[in-house]
Order: structure tokens, then sequence, then C-alpha cells
């Protein structure tokens, strides 16, 4: 009986080494819009006064949502060289935030002063 041929080792494809990749482009950091530091600054001094004294709060409101909407445009803009997006948008939602309470209280003040007026004797 004859024996089986010896089986022949399968052909392999040749090794070929993985392509060298460039390094990473190294990117500059992003800088931070300056409106957008801007507008979280006058949302936070907003609400911190307007809590007490109403008015403050609905001018720095108004501020920050105007400046936080501009920074977003020019973050969109710039094509990546200018971050803050997020600071934009605290901005915007903490104006909006500081301009209501703002408000409130400002009414508080005014039906009080009113309250105070009204209810002084006829003789003063």
């Amino acid at each position: 009986m004859a024996s089986p041929p010896p089986a022949s080792a399968p052909a392999v494809a040749p090794y070929h080494p993985p392509p060298s990749y460039p390094p990473p482009a190294s990117q500059t950091p992003q800088v931070t819009d300056g409106r957008a530091a801007a507008a979280m600054v006058f949302a936070i001094l907003g609400l911190l006064f307007g809590i007490p004294l109403g008015l403050p709060g609905m001018i720095g409101g108004t501020l920050a949502y105007f400046l936080g909407k501009s920074a977003r445009t020019r973050i969109a803009e710039s094509n990546g060289t200018l971050g803050g997006q997020n600071a934009a948008n605290v901005g915007r939602i903490v104006g909006i935030i500081a301009f209501a309470v703002g408000s409130l209280i400002t009414l508080l003040w005014l039906i009080v002063i009113f309250n105070a007026l009204i209810d002084l004797p006829a003789g003063q």
C-alpha cells in the first residue's frame, strides 16, 4: 500500500509591515472667546445682585444673554480656533434666570414701596 503524499505547507502571503502614519498634528489650544467669558461674569453678577436688589439682575441678565448669543455666533464662525461654547451657553441660560429673578424682585420692591406710600397718614 502506498503512503499518502506529504502535505505541503499552506501558501502564506509575505509579511508586510503596517504603513507608517504621520505623527498627529499638534493642535494649538483653543482660546476662550472673551464674549463668552463676559457673558458668564455678567450672568453671575446679575444673579447675585438681582436677588436682593432686582434691577441689576435685569440689566446683567440682558447683557449676559446677548453677549452669549454673540459669542456663540463668533465661535461657530471661527472654524475651531475659538472655544467657549459651553461658557456662552451657560452665560445665556443663567442670564435668562437672572433676568427673571431680577424682574420678580423688582416687582416685589415696587409693591412694597407703593404699599408704604399708600399707607402714609394724610397729614404727612
